[in-house]
This record gives structure tokens, sequence and C-alpha cells, in this order.
């Protein structure tokens, strides 16, 4: 069944009117119309069957049927800070890992990043909320991560912490680090945190400040794996270990 992202979906409403772009893929992309069965959901957990009763080529309009109990969400909440890669490979980060579960995505810089702050906001962050969205559709979860503004590693260390803050490192890494498997023998956090390096890895002194507010470096092991199989190998392993696999 189709989906569509309607984000002033109240249970309470008959009707509901479907964003723009989202009327335009149901009515010129998939060809739907009235009477036809789809299913909307408002990025916030909530999801309906509903039948379209109104569409056109801008406009769509359908009436809520009944509840779908939407998909299990994880049971940590967990933000993957995810250093900037280059060229497209950021979008299959972002895909990847909202189709495994993460509570939200903050974009970071840091010294081997090869973009800047600046050069990140607008276009680049709006494709990647749309990938975003592209994928909560496909994976049938009923929450929409939140794609933050792009930040520097040191700014994002000085926000509120979680109650756990992880930061991956490569085996070569000249810092003692733990393997992720250890975690296993921790209780569960309320909230956590996975940070995560560019092609080049951190710089010494990024893995210092780290260490210096609490984050806990960690490895996948011996081997290096490529900058954009890290990340969806660890969420793997974290939702092993807190039992959402």
């Amino acid at each position: 069944m189709h989906r569509f992202f309607t984000p002033a979906l109240d249970p309470g409403d008959e009707t509901v009117t479907l964003p723009r772009d989202e009327a335009e893929h149901l009515t010129r992309v998939l060809r739907l119309g009235v009477g036809d069965t789809v299913a909307v959901f408002d990025g916030r957990g909530h999801e309906f069957l509903a039948r379209v009763v109104g569409a056109d080529r801008r406009d769509a309009r359908v009436q809520l049927l009944s509840r779908i109990e939407a998909t299990h969400e994880p049971t940590v909440a967990l933000t993957l800070a995810q250093a900037v890669l280059k060229g497209e490979k950021m979008d299959d980060i972002v895909r990847d890992a909202v189709m495994l579960g993460v509570a939200a995505i903050q974009p970071l810089v840091t010294k081997r990043t090869e973009i800047t702050v600046a050069a990140l906001r607008g276009a680049r962050v709006d494709r990647w909320k749309r990938v975003a969205l592209a994928s909560v559709k496909q994976s049938r979860r009923a929450v929409l991560p939140d794609i933050r503004t792009p930040l520097t590693l040191e700014s994002f260390l000085e926000e509120p912490a979680p109650a756990l803050m992880l930061m991956l490192v490569e085996p070569g890494a000249n810092v003692e680090a733990e393997p992720l498997s250890a975690l296993r023998r921790e209780p569960l956090p309320s909230d956590a945190s996975l940070l995560v390096g560019p092609e080049g890895g951190w710089a010494e002194e990024e893995i210092a400040i780290a260490r210096d507010r609490r984050v806990r470096p960690i490895t996948l092991g011996h081997r290096t794996l490529r900058a954009d199989a890290v990340p969806i190998a660890a969420i793997s392993v974290l939702q092993f270990l807190w039992g959402d696999l």
C-alpha cells in the first residue's frame, strides 16, 4: 500500500489534505484517484488507513478510515553523529541509518572533512531530508527522524549529552578503545549518540576533546571498514545488543 507523509494529520479530523508534493506524487506519478486506498502518517508515530476522496494535479484529500498500528521504534533513541563524507556517500548513510531506526542524524564537520558548515546548509540538508522521508516510507516507519543542521564536532560536544556517547575509532588509532560488544554487559541507556568520523578518521586532538567530554572510544574489531560501511555496521550491532533486531 502506498504511504504518504502528512505532517498536519490530526487523528480527530475526518479528512486531511496532503502536502502539494505528496499530492503530486499521488496523482501524477502513481496515477491514483478518488476511491483508491492509501496510508497516511504524520512522522510522529501516527498512521491511518485512508481513502482518496478528492484529487487533481496538485491537490489531494483523503478520508481517514482506521488507525494502523505503527512499526515498533527502537528501545534506545540513537542519534548518528556522522562526519560528512565525499560525494554522494552521505545520501546512502542517511537512507540506511533511517531504515535501521535511528532517531536523528547530526551531520558533522571535522578537521578532515572536505567541506564547511556553511556550504552544507540549504540544498544538501534539504536533500538528506528527502532521502530520509523516502527511507521512512520504504521501511514502514511512522516516525520521521530529525536531520539536523550541520555542526562542527566541537559545537556538537557542547550540546546537552545523552546517557551514552560512543565514538568509533579505527583499529590503529592511538587510543585505548573498547570493543562494541562490551556494551552487552551494561544496562540499556535511555538514549545514545554514535560519533563516526570521515574517510581520514578522527584527528588525535578530536579524540582527546571527545574523551574529555566523557565520550567512549569504541571499535568494530580489527578490520578497517570503508567509511560509509562503518555507521551501518555499528548501528546494526547496537540494535542487536539492545534487543531491537
